[in-house]
């Protein structure tokens, strides 16, 4: 895996790269994705778990209770269910969206695909989503899985991410920018 370096250059991404390994050894590799990204919903979802993650006062061994116990609640599969109790064992929960998008990537480019980062002001349709990912992979030339995210502060448009390029398209930049353009000409 060639682009595999500059993942494996944060603590999260090497984590990733360690639980892909895994994965791709058990073919389980679609299946640890899933999971992951169950796990990211709960903790977008859950300030309880979100502190769970974060907090110094919590023994290894009751965060270790705590996210076997949601793994097993939310019917993870057995390889992110053990490695989400070796993240608890080694004090690294706080690494899990770190892991997510390093897994994420990884698991895109063994599929071919590339990932791109979207954030927009309102959440979009899934038909949004279908022609966005057209759009985008006219412009790249091969599938892109898409990361989504909301930033409200956006007002309206798209910040898209591929790689280390960057298309803003949101009302926040055309608003800074005309701004900008008027303390500028006036």
């Amino acid at each position: 895996m060639e682009a595999s370096g500059g993942i494996q250059a944060s603590l999260g991404g090497r984590y990733a790269y360690a639980l892909f390994a895994l994965a791709e050894e058990s073919k389980a590799i679609d299946r640890v994705e899933q999971s992951l990204l169950q796990v990211r919903d709960a903790l977008n979802g859950s300030a309880d778990l979100r502190d769970l993650t974060h907090s110094p006062l919590v023994t290894r061994a009751d965060a270790t209770r705590a996210v076997i116990a949601t793994a097993d609640q939310l019917g993870l599969d057995a390889t992110t269910r053990s490695f989400l109790g070796v993240l608890a064992e080694n004090r690294r929960l706080d690494q899990l969206p770190a892991i997510v998008r390093a897994f994420r990537q990884l698991a895109s480019r063994h599929r071919g695909e590339q990932t791109a980062e979207v954030t927009s002001a309102h959440p979009l349709s899934d038909d949004q989503v279908a022609e966005l990912k057209q759009q985008l992979r006219v412009r790249v030339g091969r599938d892109v899985a898409v990361e989504l995210s909301v930033d409200p502060e956006l007002l309206g448009g798209l910040v898209v991410r591929i790689g280390s390029q960057m298309i803003d398209s949101s009302i926040r930049t055309r608003l800074n920018s005309l701004a900008h353009a008027m303390k500028v000409g006036g």
